[in-house]
Formats: C-alpha cells, sequence, structure tokens
C-alpha cells in the first residue's frame, strides 16, 4: 500500500467513524479514536456484508461498509459495558 492509498484508508476510517458516532447518537469519539473505529468498523462491515452476500464497490461502498460495521461494533461496546 502506497502513502496514497493509506491516507484515503485513514480518512475513510475517520468518515466512518464520525458517521457512526452521529449515527448512534454519540458525541464522536475525537479523531484517533473514530479512525480507529471506522477502521475496525471496515473489518466487521465487511466479514458481516460477505456472510450476508451483500457486495459493496468503490468509495461510497467503502463508507457504507466500514459505517455499517462501525455502527455494529459501538453497539456491541454499548451492550458489553452495560453488562
Amino acid at each position: 500500500m502506497n502513502a496514497e492509498g493509506l491516507i484515503i484508508f485513514l480518512a475513510i476510517g475517520a468518515l466512518a467513524g464520525w458517521l457512526a458516532g452521529k449515527i448512534m447518537k454519540g458525541g464522536g469519539f475525537g479523531l484517533i479514536g473514530n479512525i480507529i473505529v471506522g477502521v475496525v468498523g471496515a473489518v466487521v462491515g465487511g466479514y458481516v456484508f460477505s456472510f450476508l452476500g451483500i457486495s459493496a464497490g468503490g468509495l461510497i461502498g467503502s463508507i457504507v461498509t466500514s459505517t455499517a460495521g462501525a455502527i455494529i461494533l459501538i453497539y456491541i461496546i454499548r451492550l458489553i459495558k452495560k453488562a
């Protein structure tokens, strides 16, 4: 992965983390937190989408997949915190 690809990957992660924080009625996690949530969300979203047989390509597809995974991640974290 070159520097440009890494910057795009981190930008998508930051955007996905921020969107997930807004959708889940959170205040956001800061830049680094949003990137971490978005990147982990991309992994979770990719796994869930492939399990369901859903394919999302391109930049918008990456953002949707990462955001969906980040929402699932935040939901699971909130469930664990309550327990």
